[in-house]
């Protein structure tokens, strides 16, 4: 993995971090022997609030870190998905806005709910079209390996038919009723039972516990099949989008990190609820570093701003 040089590192991390609180954490703690990823969601607006913004922050990041992958946790396409693999919004939405030459790296990708209003197969054929868009099913992982050695797991779910409401409304989700949701969950199971990375992270669209007015049998659905999962299993964070906004929650007794990434152009107000250890409304996107010493992330605003970080470490 190629790494900058210092002083170049260190002029970029006082650009991102010029008006950031000395508390909030710094890009200089990621060890240059870890391994980087940016996970980005709901995104797709033709380039207008602060998608554009915030795609060329992205670029900037991913190249001075040497990013190895975005994490496209899903609603890619507001508002109707895309219809096939020649569908425009597949430029207007992507091609033509994350054209920063250091974002030319894989885009492992997920369908949200948003995609689920169109043809959800096109987002996966997609990947035969584009070199960087990697979706080769509706559910997969990938293992990550820092220079160091370390490990880390990346679980990408199908969230949307794991919640009825999604499965029962065929005219407007016309593909969720068509998934087995326990057909996936026993992957899920079986695929984090095997596990022997040092790290374990899980990214969907739909979050297990956030602060949102969206309907909550959203998130009952969610904890009832997906939460006792990820705790028995020692599952260090679950990654989602969904809502517009930057959340990190940890119920009483959890284990697991719950992180909501924001919006990555049109994001909206929150307020905190039990177990928030942050939130803001700002839009942007997540940094994730994994490393032998600790997994950190970074939520990264619209402006470049460092507005809040957190590691985990192995006790």
């Amino acid at each position: 993995m190629k790494r900058i040089t210092t002083p170049v590192f260190a002029v970029l991390c006082a650009m991102l971090l010029a008006t950031a609180c000395k508390d909030k954490g710094s890009l200089s703690e990621i060890p240059e022997s870890a391994v980087n990823f940016i996970v980005a969601s709901d995104l797709g607006r033709n380039g207008y609030y602060e998608q554009k913004p915030v795609a060329r922050i992205m670029g900037d990041l991913a190249g001075a870190l040497d990013v190895e992958l975005v994490a496209a946790a899903g609603d890619v396409h507001h508002f109707g998905g895309v219809e096939s693999v020649c569908d425009p919004l597949w430029m207007t939405n992507y091609e033509l806005i994350y054209d920063h030459p250091d974002l030319m790296v894989e885009w492992s990708a997920i369908c949200g709910n948003h995609e689920y209003r169109g043809n959800t197969q096109a987002v996966l054929d997609y990947s035969r079209v584009s070199r960087r868009w990697s979706a080769p099913d509706y559910y997969y992982a990938k293992t990550l390996t820092a220079d160091d050695g370390t490990r880390c797991l990346l679980v990408f779910i199908n969230t949307t038919p794991l919640i009825g409401k999604y499965r029962r409304d065929t005219l407007d989700y016309p593909d969720a009723h068509r998934q087995d949701p326990q057909k996936q969950l026993r992957w899920i199971d079986s695929v984090l039972e095997a596990s022997g990375e040092q790290w374990k992270i899980v990214i969907g669209h739909h979050p297990v516990y956030a602060a949102t007015k969206k309907s909550d049998s959203e998130r009952a659905d969610m904890q009832a099949c997906l939460a006792p999962m990820l705790e028995k299993h020692k599952v260090d964070a679950y990654f989602c989008g969904h809502i517009h906004n930057f959340q990190h929650i940890q119920p009483d007794a959890s284990t697991v990190s719950y992180v909501v990434n924001s919006a990555g152009s049109l994001a909206r107000a929150v307020e905190p609820t039990e177990g928030t250890k942050f939130c803001s409304p700002d839009a942007g996107f997540t940094l994730c570093s994994a490393s032998a010493s600790a997994f950190r992330f970074f939520f990264i605003n619209h402006k470049g701003k460092v507005i809040y970080s957190y590691a985990i470490a192995k006790k």
